[in-house]
């Protein structure tokens, strides 16, 4: 895994490894159209494909709006950044040469939200967020299909293998919806789901992961991702992923240091508050997390700091 800086704007860096997956978003400029007309959405397909082509890289979903675009892209070479650099540089060339413009198109910033490839679900739902952001819109009649929006990939999941571009992967997203083979009546099955899940759109909060943080996964695939970008994270990164890691790296702390002592974790409260094997855990915490002595700690179960910081420093004294 390695950190990438940003081909646009020198701000948080961004997250990259083999096989990562994204949900990717750019708006235009102060929320100008980045699409005037059909030519510029077949330009930029044109321009996502040969920047697949080059990169390596696999669309999962994708979906172009007015004044911005959703792309869900996997990344086997870990090279987000430099895939996006030549996509969105690429078409902005495009975009101004064509309409004898000059500057900005995008934002400068876009976001790419980290997904959980598992096959737990995550993928299904950051693809189905594409897939009925026309619907969300009110771009299409309430009769119509979403197959009428004719700038998403919807369109490709429904069509023979034949008729879709090369970059375009569909297997993944099938799977998660529990269609195990491309064929006709797979498709219909895909397109039936999706309409039931469009009339599902007024239920509260099933897109709140899609719009808030920086991944979208189990627990458990933050930790792992956490624990491997340990060392790695700076000012740059957003507060909350500094955090999480931080979060990450305490647990496997402790996850460790409870196997070593051959203590399940739901007797340490049985434990005395001041277990010599609990200060030294809290002291190790210490020198290798920004936790809080008080969150040291809870996570111990060691009472109040007040309590907790003159017995650690006694014992810090003693045995450092």
């Amino acid at each position: 895994m390695r950190l990438g800086q940003d081909a646009l704007m020198p701000r948080q860096m961004r997250i990259e490894y083999a096989g990562a997956i994204y949900h990717v978003m750019s708006r235009g400029d102060q929320r100008e159209p980045i699409f005037l007309d059909e030519g510029d959405r077949h330009d930029f397909l044109k321009t996502l494909g040969e920047a697949c082509a080059k990169t390596g890289f696999e669309v999962h979903a994708y979906c172009l709006m007015r004044n911005h675009f959703h792309l869900v892209v996997e990344t086997p070479g870990g090279n987000l950044v430099a895939g996006m650099r030549r996509l969105l540089s690429t078409y902005s060339n495009r975009f101004n040469h064509r309409h004898e413009l000059c500057g900005h198109l995008f934002s400068g910033r876009y976001k790419a939200l980290v997904v959980d490839g598992s096959g737990d679900g995550y993928l299904r739902t950051a693809c189905d967020y594409t897939h009925l952001n026309p619907a969300r819109a009110k771009l299409l009649p309430p009769e119509s299909r979403l197959l009428e929006y004719p700038w998403s990939s919807f369109g490709g999941y429904l069509s023979e293998p034949r008729q879709r571009p090369e970059w375009l992967r569909v297997e993944r997203l099938l799977g998660e919806h529990g269609i195990g083979r491309d064929t006709e009546a797979g498709r219909r099955e895909f397109e039936r789901r999706m309409e039931a899940r469009r009339a599902g759109e007024g239920e509260a909060d099933q897109w709140k992961g899609m719009r808030r943080g920086w991944s979208l996964g189990s627990e458990a695939f933050k930790r792992r991702l956490m624990e491997r970008l340990h060392g790695q994270l700076g000012p740059n990164h957003a507060g909350g992923m500094r955090r999480q890691a931080n979060q990450a790296r305490a647990d496997g702390i402790i996850a460790a240091k409870l196997e070593r002592l051959r203590w399940k974790p739901a007797k340490l409260s049985r434990r005395p508050k001041c277990d010599p094997g609990k200060l030294a855990l809290a002291a190790r915490l210490r020198r290798e997390t920004t936790l809080t002595i008080q969150e040291i700690a809870d996570r111990l179960q060691m009472g109040s700091r007040k309590s907790v910081a003159p017995k650690l420093h006694v014992w810090r004294k003693a045995n450092e």
